[in-house]
């Protein structure tokens, strides 16, 4: 009895694992508002980001503002390779990074550990 017990906890954890990694998840998207020429939207940094894709006007200048209620040290840094952006996040304080819009496309954006990502959409 307890052999079947085990193999089912092992069943029910590898197929946990191969949903977490593999299975496609909804992410939240959020759009920027555009208001006197110029785009904001806020982020919430708590366990991942949310919206984790931010679509973005292109050519209109904007900001996002990154709110860090985590308290892991991985999500203490936002970094847009991209756009060489390394900012620093501290606790439960609002950071807003500029975001150059003159070119369109799809970005990303991650932790300073490179375990938590973000998309920036500009169109």
């Amino acid at each position: 009895m307890v052999k079947i017990i085990v193999l089912l906890v092992g069943l029910a954890l590898i197929g946990f694992i191969i949903w977490w990694f593999f299975a496609k998840h909804e992410t939240e998207q959020g759009t920027a508002e555009v208001q006197a020429d110029q785009q904001s939207i806020d982020v919430e940094v708590k366990g991942g980001y949310s919206p984790e894709t931010v679509v973005l006007k292109k050519g209109v200048p904007a900001k996002i503002n990154f709110t860090r209620r985590d308290p892991s040290s991985c999500l203490d840094r936002v970094v847009f390779p991209d756009f060489g952006i390394n900012q620093e996040l501290p606790k439960d304080e609002t950071k807003t990074v500029k975001i150059d819009t003159s070119k369109a496309g799809e970005f990303q954006w991650a932790c300073g550990m490179d375990m938590f990502h973000g998309k920036l959409i500009i169109k």
